[in-house]
């Protein structure tokens, strides 16, 4: 690191935890991060600010007026544009040593799987079943960690899968098949910072992966009930008949 570096991320390197070599583990870190709305937007920001050298961000969507209650990556001045750009911009702006990948398009599974040969950590923030179940089924295939975060209206969940690994469910161990019924924050509703609380624990989740500190939330499911500030944390078993990482 260079002399700039060393006092970007002093704060870091002063904590025990991190240090010096948790540091340059976060500036060779590849971490991709699906859906730049409400929870990619605390994701990307405290990713990019944090020194992760290489952030793939992924999205079709264009910044819309009802979207700046809670997606907070994006200004007011970037209305209309593709949200990558728009979050692309705003990143580099705090922090112009990161380097920065868009797609601004729909992934099917395969092209997921193809991007992820180089990434070491996937955040999910989007907000689709369908979705989720296909970025779920491409970090196993790959091998690549999953940081899923989801939340709706007051409330919010966050899961750790580490494929390999003997005590980790996947999305599929915990859910199965997606839903027949789709709930989301248009026709729902949701309280801005519970997004940005889910948000911030999947980019803290994600830092923790990347330097192998303290204890990650790798066979867990932790939720959050923001109108009686409540915490849950759920032992997750494995599916040994799970369709997508059973044996």
């Amino acid at each position: 690191m260079n002399d700039e570096q060393l006092l970007r991320y002093a704060r870091h390197i002063m904590l025990p935890d991190i240090d010096l070599a948790g540091q340059e583990k976060l500036l060779a870190a590849h971490v991709m991060v699906i859906g730049l709305g409400g929870l990619g937007s605390p994701v990307a920001l405290y990713l990019a600010s944090s020194g992760i050298g290489t952030l793939t961000l992924i999205d079709f969507d264009e910044v819309d007026l009802s979207n700046l209650q809670r997606q907070i990556v994006h200004r007011t001045e970037n209305l209309g544009e593709a949200k990558v750009e728009s979050a692309r911009k705003n990143l580099l702006a705090i922090n112009p040593d990161c380097c920065i990948n868009t797609a601004n398009e729909k992934l099917d599974e395969a092209a997921l799987i193809d991007r992820m040969s180089s990434v070491d950590v996937v955040v999910d923030c989007t907000d689709n079943f369908n979705v989720r179940f296909a970025i779920n089924h491409a970090c196993i295939a790959t091998g690549t960690s999953l940081v899923s975060g989801a939340a709706i209206r007051m409330e919010g969940q966050i899961m750790v899968a580490e494929p390999g690994k003997a005590n980790s469910p996947c999305y599929a161990c915990l859910f199965g098949d997606a839903p027949d019924m789709e709930l989301n924050c248009a026709t729902t509703g949701i309280a801005a910072p519970v997004v940005g609380v889910i948000g911030t624990l999947q980019a803290l989740e994600t830092i923790k992966l990347i330097v192998g500190l303290g204890e990650t939330l790798t066979g867990y499911l932790l939720t959050f009930d923001g109108r009686h500030q409540e915490w849950r944390k759920l032992k997750l078993p494995r599916n040994p008949e799970c369709r997508v990482c059973g044996s």
